[in-house]
């Protein structure tokens, strides 16, 4: 029983560790006000890609 409780101690130490980044970049972007996937949007300067054309006609073919 002992092992079993040292285990899941660890294990949440472990995870703590693990998403400490995630829990910091969440908090960075919401102290700031900010949506912190506003950046990642495709801007209609670049030109499409072959993987574009293939996801527009996926959504239309799924919207039908």
């Amino acid at each position: 029983m002992g092992t079993i409780i040292e285990i899941s101690v660890f294990m949440l130490i472990a995870a703590s560790i693990a998403f400490a980044p995630l829990g910091y970049f969440i908090y960075v972007y919401t102290k700031k006000g900010e949506s912190p996937f506003d950046h990642f949007e495709q801007n209609e300067e670049h030109g499409h890609s072959i993987i574009d054309d293939l996801a527009e006609k996926a959504k239309e073919k799924l919207a039908h």
